[in-house]
């Protein structure tokens, strides 16, 4: 692969991580609430927003951090790219380490800001209190915890690394067919393969698909990775964590707030993955 393609899936993952983020980034601070071990706290604010005045002020709005996604899209080509010269080319076997070092990559490269933000999410203030700002994060988790602190939570999403194989088998596996499908009918044409607005449509429900799937399997790191994040906690490592939630709270906590985690991963991923494809065929010509 060179420089260029490199450059251009670099760019084309971070306009679909932007896009997708800005337009669901609202379900994304409601998720992180109900993963947190302080959902009472995020139920009483709402009820009292209605009756008393307090209100929830955390939206974070998605910046040009969220375009950080596009590490995990430059380096799964990059991976696929030469795996593809060593097995069988875009095989599972490609699909499913490709995906398992993008996401190695992006986690390790990537978890101190998801802590920071996750900080922010959670922060709970009243009307009138000053919003702790993400410098002020920044200090305190260094002031807490040192270096070291940024890191908290990097085990579940290294334990999360399967959600992301499963998402990317399955969604590459569903693109081949539709590629195949669409040969098929333009070879008993006899017309030239050009993409139209339907093959991005479907790789939107490819994208939705596999995400539904894998989201579902693999989502209990989620809730772990979010309490190994809040600030102050007794949760202190992955399989303590996970533990301790099924201990106190029952399995069924392993899965607080999957659906609103669907509303919004399933068309971000969707938009995601769409306005890639679209970015990399633009610049491919």
């Amino acid at each position: 692969m060179s420089q260029r393609d490199t450059l251009v899936h670099l760019f084309a993952g971070g306009c679909g991580g932007t896009v997708g983020a800005i337009l669901t980034c609202p379900l994304e601070v409601v998720k992180t609430r109900l993963q947190s071990s302080s959902v009472t706290l995020y139920i009483s604010e709402v009820q009292l927003n209605t009756m008393a005045g307090a209100s929830v002020n955390r939206v974070v709005s998605p910046g040009p951090l969220h375009c950080l996604k596009a590490i995990y899209f430059a380096a799964y080509s990059n991976c696929k790219e030469k795996l593809n010269g060593v097995f069988d080319p875009d095989s599972t076997q490609v699909h499913m380490i490709s995906a398992a070092m993008a996401g190695f990559t992006a986690i390790t490269a990537t978890n101190p800001i998801w802590l920071i933000k996750t900080r922010l999410q959670l922060d709970a203030r009243n009307r009138g209190e000053k919003r702790m700002g993400a410098f002020e994060c920044v200090r305190k988790v260094y002031q807490t915890d040192g270096l070291r602190g940024f890191y908290r939570g990097m085990s579940a999403s290294y334990a999360g690394i399967s959600e992301t194989v499963i998402h990317f088998v399955i969604y590459e596996s569903i693109k081949q067919k539709l590629l195949e499908c669409k040969t098929a009918s333009m070879m008993e044409t006899d017309e030239e393969s050009v993409k139209e607005a339907s093959d991005f449509v479907r790789m939107m429900l490819a994208a939705a698909t596999s995400k539904t799937c894998a989201t579902t399997v693999a989502y209990p790191h989620e809730v772990v990775r979010t309490r190994l994040r809040e600030e102050g906690t007794k949760y202190r490592s992955f399989f303590q964590t996970l533990s301790l939630i099924v201990q106190e709270e029952g399995y069924g906590s392993l899965y607080r707030g999957l659906t609103t985690h669907l509303v919004r991963q399933i068309p971000n991923t969707a938009i995601m993955m769409a306005t890639y494809e679209l970015v990399v065929y633009l610049l491919n010509g």
